[in-house]
């Protein structure tokens, strides 16, 4: 397994044991039975809050343990080998939310929300996508106008992490329509704001404990001070910024999930015999071993390429974090499918995880910006390249 060396290797390898033992220990546990009653297991969120992961990357003065970046996805990937479900909802509560209100926020805003969300007191949610706006941003339709000391916000927003149980979101809204990107603004509404009415979404293919939501606004009012950032630099500052995050975030998770479906296969494989010798023993068998190590670790340094390019504050590390979440995701969907394919009609009953590990596999490929838009991102920048150098 890829070791970070950033200047602070030793550090992060040693949360990752931390967090690998605290998701073996608590969370793979619980995660066949919170995907099939569709909860998330809400006596997480203080364990995960004492442990720090809540607020890794926030200051200390807000109850945060100030450890970065790279230890949030490193935190990532372990819960998400454990439960892909809990890993997303973490990903939206502590990347999506706590990050936005840590990087944009006022300080006042910040001294309101961020010490329950780091504690896991509360629990934050960021609601961007619509129905017929999901990798299309600039399409959606839901509005904020200014009026008097208040912002009045109407629409809908679709497939909302963390929803039904969030007690603040990041919201965005077109605030000038006419104004293309420099019109979008992001919002803190509270889950008991007058107007806004949260709809729960069952029966989903995958991550079902992540807890999704419809959001409804009608003439949802809110306070001028529930601004986050300036007005008009929502999608510049604070939306970009969490699709970029995001996609890096997934990147991990994608990893996470690879590595759970190759551990999975070679218990199994070393277990179950067929023709009188494990199934281990077979050629073809352990070709798809063979191509599943490989894929994992291919994925984990992708994912710390574009860390470290992040680190340096290169802006390669745009087209490096599409890539690693391009492959990774991608990865995570050939291993999950070998692994139910080693498990044979095991594979295909709920009594195996690679059965679930399928169903969130293929979600990877569709959130935070789908494969083809990985695809049209990367080819864009080969191209740009290419042209440069021609």
């Amino acid at each position: 397994m890829f070791e970070f060396d950033f200047g602070h290797g030793d550090e992060l390898e040693l949360l990752r044991e931390t967090v690998r033992g605290f998701a073996a220990d608590r969370i793979a546990p619980l995660a066949r039975d919170i995907d099939e009653k569709n909860e998330f297991p809400a006596e997480l969120w203080p364990e995960l809050g004492e442990l720090g992961l809540l607020g890794i990357t926030v200051e200390d003065t807000y109850g945060g343990s100030e450890l970065g970046y790279l230890a949030h996805v490193i935190a990532m990937e372990e819960i998400s080998r454990a439960s892909a479900s809990v890993g997303l909802s973490y990903g939206a509560h502590s990347n999506l939310c706590v990050n936005q209100l840590r990087r944009w926020g006022n300080e006042e805003q910040k001294k309101k929300y961020l010490p329950d969300l780091v504690s896991g007191a509360t629990v934050g949610a960021l609601a961007m996508s619509e129905a017929g706006a999901g990798s299309d941003v600039m399409g959606m339709r839901t509005t904020a106008v200014r009026d008097g000391d208040a912002y009045v916000l109407n629409g809908a927003k679709m497939w909302i992490t963390n929803a039904p149980r969030s007690d603040v979101m990041v919201v965005y809204a077109k605030t000038d329509p006419e104004a293309g990107s420099s019109g979008v603004s992001a919002f803190l509404v509270e889950a008991d704001s007058p107007g806004l009415e949260i709809r729960p979404i069952d029966g989903m293919l995958g991550f079902r404990a992540s807890a999704l939501a419809e959001l409804g606004l009608d003439r949802c009012r809110l306070p001028a001070d529930s601004l986050l950032g300036r007005s008009g630099l929502g999608f510049t500052w604070v939306a970009n910024h969490a699709l970029d995050l995001g996609r890096y975030t997934i990147a991990w998770a994608s990893a996470g999930l690879s590595r759970a479906c190759l551990d999975a296969s070679l218990s199994y494989a070393s277990e179950r015999e067929q023709f009188g010798v494990p199934i281990k023993e077979h050629q073809l068998v352990r070709a798809m071993l063979a191509d599943m190590w490989t894929e994992a670790e291919a994925a984990e340094l992708l994912c710390a390429n574009a860390g470290r390019l992040r680190q340096e504050g290169d802006p390669d590390s745009v087209v490096a974090t599409a890539t690693a979440k391009y492959f990774g995701a991608r990865a995570a969907s050939r291993a999950a499918s070998s692994a139910v394919q080693i498990h044979g009609a095991n594979g295909c009953s709920e009594r195996f995880p690679v059965q679930r590990y399928f169903r969130d596999a293929k979600v990877l490929e569709i959130i935070e910006g789908s494969t083809q838009i990985q695809q049209l991102l990367i080819s864009h920048s080969a191209l740009a390249r290419q042209g440069e150098t021609s």
